[in-house]
């Protein structure tokens, strides 16, 4: 995998903590409104500078994680607009109101949850696969 330069890695780690913040303070009601934004903001950064991170070798495990951990960013990112959307940014687009809280209220939740459990397992998964490389191309 590239390296992030210093720079990039400041902000993956900034996106990463405006993330966690901005979801924590949405799920404890703490100034939602504001902490969605936060949440929004964070992963579009996260995810830019994720997406900056390539792989350029030939295993097809990484290259198969690798769109795992894009996916996962995707959720990420849907989930912010989601969670934006609670303040039904979107209501008035809909018929009724059971139909927008039936498919749309607070489902960023599920979303987040997908995309950091997929976070979580590519990272690893790709970090162990580098590593059989690494000695694989030693012991050869």
């Amino acid at each position: 995998m590239r390296q992030l330069s210093k720079w990039q890695t400041a902000i993956y780690v900034i996106g990463a903590i405006l993330m966690a913040t901005g979801a924590g303070c949405c799920a404890f009601l703490w100034h939602p409104k504001f902490f969605s934004w936060v949440f929004l903001a964070g992963a579009i950064l996260f995810v830019a500078m994720q997406s900056q991170q390539r792989y350029d070798g030939s295993n097809v495990s990484v290259r198969r994680l690798r769109k795992i951990m894009l996916f996962s960013s995707a959720c990420f990112i849907i989930a912010g607009v989601l969670m934006v959307d609670t303040y039904h940014l979107f209501l008035m687009r809909f018929m009724s109101r059971i139909t927008y809280v039936t498919y749309f209220y607070n489902k960023w939740v599920m979303l987040l949850l997908v995309g950091a459990i997929l976070q979580v397992y590519s990272t690893h998964r790709i970090a162990n696969e580098l590593e059989k490389d690494i000695k694989k191309g030693k012991s050869e």
